[in-house]
C-alpha cells in the first residue's frame, strides 16, 4: 500500500508527539517522585531531630538532678526543672504536629506523652531533698523510664526510616527506567525528525522540479493557444473566403440553368427539364449549407465587450416574434416561465433560442397540434449535482423547452449536437445538420451545458443551463 508524503509526514510527526508526551509524562513521574522522596527524607530528618532534642534535653535534666544531689548546689537547678519540662513539651507539641499524617505514629507519640509524663513527676521529685534510699529507688526508676523513651524514640525513628526507605525504592525503580525511556524517545524524535527533514526536501526539490516543469508546459501551452488562435483565424478567414468564392459560381449556375429553362425550355425533351430542375434544387441546397457554415464559424464568438445583461423575457419575445408567421401556419401552442435576467451575448442568445424553437416546430407531428412548454429554474451548482465543486456556489439558469412533437431515440442524444449530424432523411425534413451544433457551441463558449431528451412519438426536450453571471469561467 502506498502512502502519500503528506500522510507519512503526519504520521510521523504523530508518533513523534506521542513519544514527547509519554516522554513528558515520565519525566514528570520521576520528578514527582523525586519531590516526594525528598520531602519523606526532610520529614524523617526532622522528626529524628525533634526526638534527639526531647532525648537531650531529658539527658540534661537528669544530669543537673545528679549534679545536685552530690554536690547540693543550686546553680545545677538553674534552669529549673519546670522550665525543662516546658521546654520539652514544646518540642512534643511540635513532634505531633509533624506527624499529623501519620496514624502509628500518633499512637507512638500517646505512649511517649505518657512516658514523659512520668519523666517530668521523677525530675520534679529529684529536685528536691530525699533520703538516700529514696534517692537509689529514684535513680532507678529512672533509668527504666529513660530506658522505655529510648526503645519509644528507636521505635518512631525507625518507622521514619522505613517510609524513607519505601520511597527510595520507588525513586531507583523510576531512575532506573527514567534514563533508557529519556534516551529511546530522544532518538525515536531525532529519527523522525531527520526523516521529516529529509522527506520534505525531497518534496520540495521534487516541487521545484513541477514547478519548472509546469513552466515549461505553461510557455509551450500559451505558444500553443496562440498557434491555435491563429490557425482558427486563418480557419475562419478560408471558410468566409472560400463560401465566398462557392457563392459566385453558384450564382452563375443559378443564372445560366435560369437563362436555359427560358431560352430553350420548349426544345428541351421532359428528362432534360427534370435535370435542370434537380440541378437548381442542388443549388439552392448548397447556398443553404454555405450560409449555414458561415454561421457556425462565427457562432459563439463573444468578447468581454460584446457580454451585456440580457433581460431573456425581452430576448423571447423577439424571438417569437421573429417565428410569429411559422407559429401561426403550424397553429403553436407556447407557454413560457418568466426568465432572469443573464450576462452573455445578446445575438447569440436569440440565435440560440431562435434553433431550438424552429427545430420544435420543423419535428412537430402530424397527428396533433403543437405544444411548446418553457420552464425555468434557478439553481446553484451543488443543486446541479454535474457541476464541478469550484462552481457549486455559482448560481445558473435552468431552461427547459418541451415539445409534444415526433421526438427522438434517447440512444442519439448526444448525437443529434454533432455537426452535420441527421437523423432523418433531407426527403423527409429539410435543413444541413447544423442548428443545434450551433446551439452547443453558442452554450459552451458561455460555460453553460446543453443536453437533450426524448422519447420516439412522445416529443423532445432540450435543456440549457446558463450561469447568471459570466464571472465563473472554470467549466464544470
Amino acid at each position: 500500500m502506498h502512502f502519500p508524503v503528506y500522510k507519512k509526514i503526519r504520521i510521523g510527526f504523530f508518533i513523534a508527539f506521542t513519544v514527547i508526551i509519554a516522554a513528558s509524562i515520565f519525566s514528570y513521574l520521576v520528578a514527582k517522585n523525586l519531590l516526594d522522596n525528598a520531602g519523606r527524607l526532610n520529614h524523617a530528618i526532622e522528626v529524628s531531630k525533634r526526638l534527639e532534642v526531647i532525648t537531650r534535653q531529658l539527658k540534661e535534666a537528669e544530669a543537673a538532678i545528679r549534679g545536685y544531689n552530690l554536690t547540693k548546689d543550686s546553680s545545677f537547678l538553674n534552669p529549673t526543672m519546670q522550665e525543662r519540662s516546658m521546654r520539652i513539651e514544646k518540642e512534643y507539641l511540635l513532634l505531633r504536629k509533624i506527624t499529623a499524617d501519620n496514624p502509628l505514629q500518633q499512637k507512638h507519640l500517646d505512649t511517649l506523652r505518657q512516658l514523659l509524663t512520668i519523666k517530668y513527676e521523677q525530675l520534679m521529685s529529684g529536685s528536691q531533698t530525699v533520703t538516700v534510699a529514696r534517692r537509689e529507688t529514684s535513680v532507678k526508676e529512672g533509668e527504666k523510664a529513660a530506658d522505655r523513651l529510648d526503645r519509644k524514640v528507636q521505635d518512631m525513628i525507625r518507622i521514619e526510616e522505613s517510609l524513607v526507605h519505601e520511597k527510595s525504592k520507588l525513586f531507583h525503580f523510576f531512575s532506573v527506567l527514567w534514563v533508557p525511556v529519556i534516551f529511546i524517545s530522544s532518538i525515536v524524535a531525532i529519527l523522525i525528525g531527520i526523516y521529516s527533514y529529509v522527506t520534505l526536501t525531497r518534496e520540495f526539490r521534487l516541487q521545484l522540479h513541477i514547478e519548472s516543469k509546469m513552466k515549461s508546459y505553461q510557455r509551450d501551452l500559451q505558444q500553443n493557444i496562440s498557434l491555435l488562435n491563429k490557425t482558427n483565424q486563418e480557419l475562419e478567414q478560408f471558410a468566409y473566403v472560400a463560401s465566398h468564392d462557392l457563392q459566385e459560381p453558384l450564382r452563375k449556375i443559378s443564372t445560366f440553368s435560369d437563362r436555359l429553362q427560358m431560352k430553350y425550355k420548349e426544345n428541351l425533351p421532359p428528362d432534360a427539364i427534370q435535370l435542370i430542375d434537380r440541378m437548381v434544387s442542388a443549388v439552392a441546397r448548397m447556398r443553404v449549407l454555405i450560409n449555414d457554415l458561415l454561421v457556425f464559424s462565427r457562432a459563439g464568438r463573444i468578447t468581454p465587450e460584446s457580454i451585456t445583461r440580457v433581460d431573456m423575457n425581452v430576448l423571447l419575445q423577439e424571438v417569437l416574434t421573429d417565428l410569429e408567421v411559422t407559429l401561426e401556419e403550424k397553429k403553436v401552442t407556447v407557454t413560457y416561465d418568466s426568465l432572469p435576467e443573464i450576462e452573455g451575448s445578446d445575438t447569440s442568445f436569440h440565435q440560440l433560442f431562435q434553433n431550438i424553437l424552429a427545430n420544435a416546430i420543423k419535428f412537430a407531428s402530424p397527428d396533433r397540434p403543437l405544444v411548446i412548454t418553457i420552464r425555468q429554474q434557478v439553481l446553484t451548482g451543488k443543486e446541479l449535482g454535474f457541476v464541478k465543486e469550484n462552481r457549486w456556489d455559482a448560481s445558473f439558469c435552468r431552461i427547459s423547452i418541451a415539445d409534444n412533437g415526433i421526438g427522438f431515440d434517447p440512444a442519439f442524444a448526444e448525437r443529434i449536437f454533432l455537426i452535420f449530424q441527421r437523423l432523418h432523411g433531407i426527403s423527409e425534413y429539410t435543413g444541413t445538420g447544423i442548428g443545434l451544433a450551433i446551439c452547443k457551441k453558442i452554450v459552451d463558449s458561455h460555460n453553460g451545458f446543453i443536453f437533450a431528451e426524448g422519447q420516439p412519438g412522445q416529443g423532445a426536450t432540450f435543456v440549457v443551463v446558463l450561469p447568471l453571471l459570466q464571472g465563473n469561467k472554470n467549466e464544470g
